[in-house]
């Protein structure tokens, strides 16, 4: 399994307001995969999509994106012909909002991994909506490493042993949930920083969390996390 990190230069035909720039790359995105009828139905179908995004970069300290500024954000993936097939088509998309300039591809090394942290929120679901005052911290932490081990499992084909640790810590980042917007709807998510254990499983899982997302929702720009090798 390889990282493929594609690194996407974009120019803003209008302003993006912070809350709003998930879904204008998830937009984006869409375009892209509409374009052939095997990837349409992959976007359309229910499941793992096994990519992540992250949001545009340099930050704004007054939380707007201005039109006519160049940014940069990254997608993610584990699936090579994913990463083939958006470097090629991703490079002429045009939204309302986004227009692409540029995409450049390299594969995240495979190094010791100390730490991984979360970009943008990491969401995990109850049946009543944000997790905190539904699910107690061992069944959040209990909830996130499983998500991961059924990303594993689809995507080889195998069935890994459940009994490992993956992380030594994990520390909140914020202090209050994080609102984001999605689908005419809010969802709350936190900023997390795990310290990866140290076992080959362990370590297997932290590196395929950088091309699939942390949480849910991760084809959304959800879960996007960074690393720190040792």
């Amino acid at each position: 399994m390889n990282v493929y990190n594609l690194n996407v230069k974009v120019y803003l035909l209008k302003d993006i307001i912070l809350n709003k720039v998930q879904q204008s790359i998830a937009s984006a995105i869409d375009l892209a995969l509409s374009k052939d009828k095997y990837y349409l139905q992959f976007h359309n179908d229910i499941g793992y999509k096994f990519y992540c995004n992250n949001g545009l970069y340099p930050l704004e300290l007054d939380g707007v994106y201005k039109e006519d500024n160049i940014y940069t954000f990254q997608i993610r993936t584990i699936d090579k012909e994913l990463a083939k097939y958006l470097m090629k088509e991703f490079r002429n998309v045009v939204t309302n909002d986004i227009k692409i300039l540029k995409i450049d591809l390299k594969i995240i090394s495979k190094k010791h991994i100390d730490k991984i942290f979360s970009i943008t929120p990491v969401v995990i679901k109850s049946n009543n909506g944000y997790w905190r005052g539904n699910l107690s911290l061992k069944e959040f932490e209990e909830r996130i490493k499983i998500n991961l081990i059924k990303k594993y499992n689809k995507f080889t084909g195998e069935r890994i042993d459940e009994n490992f640790e993956f992380y030594t810590s994990i520390e909140f980042k914020n202090r209050k949930p994080i609102s984001i917007d999605y689908k005419n709807i809010k969802l709350l998510g936190d900023k997390l920083q795990l310290t990866i254990a140290d076992d080959e499983l362990s370590q297997k899982i932290a590196y395929m969390t950088l091309g699939t997302g942390l949480g849910e929702n991760n084809g959304r720009g959800l879960g996007f996390v960074n690393f720190r090798w040792l």
